[in-house]
């Protein structure tokens, strides 16, 4: 009888942590250098895989938006070889599309620059979609910052986290 609740406990375990694996594409990261609190969640619809399009789904927690977003930064290495379709970038607040102003791509700077019409509330959670990107050719971790400016503001962009990427 023992054996029989131990196997039972076991295969419990195993099986309630299966679902929470399964839906955190992100994966489990070790030892990344981005501390966990800075890590933002993501999604890649079609798997991630090298050379092939996908759309990215960069998510923003809404107690990661302590303030207004007039622009949201995208930085990425130098050595990510993909590319993106600026026409085909939105911002969800709320599951709710808001109006872009503009999409800039800086292909030399490694930055993807996005500009709501209106200013973005703090508080909410945000979701950057990046509709129609190419998948870099050879695979790897590649660590996109996130960084928004306020409306008003300097134009200083302030660091909300990163998504670590995986394309293999």
């Amino acid at each position: 009888m023992k054996r029989f609740l131990s196997a039972l406990l076991v295969s419990g375990c195993l099986l309630g942590t299966f679902p929470a694996l399964t839906l955190a594409q992100s994966g489990l990261t070790l030892f990344s250098g981005v501390k966990r609190e800075n890590q933002l969640s993501y999604r890649l619809d079609f798997g991630g895989q090298t050379n092939d399009w996908d759309r990215y789904r960069l998510r923003i927690p809404q107690k990661k938006m302590k303030v207004a977003a007039a622009k949201f930064v995208i930085s990425y290495p130098n050595y990510y070889e993909g590319s993106f379709d600026t026409d085909e970038v939105e911002v969800k607040v709320k599951g709710k599309k808001v109006e872009l102003e503009k999409v800039n791509w800086d292909k030399e700077g490694n930055v993807l620059e996005i500009y709501p019409k209106e200013a973005v509330p703090a508080g909410n959670r945000v979701e950057l979609i990046l509709d129609n990107t190419r998948n870099p050719s050879s695979g790897g971790i590649f660590y996109f910052n996130c960084s928004i400016q306020s409306p008003g503001d300097l134009p200083l962009a302030r660091y909300i986290g990163t998504w670590i990427i995986d394309i293999s």
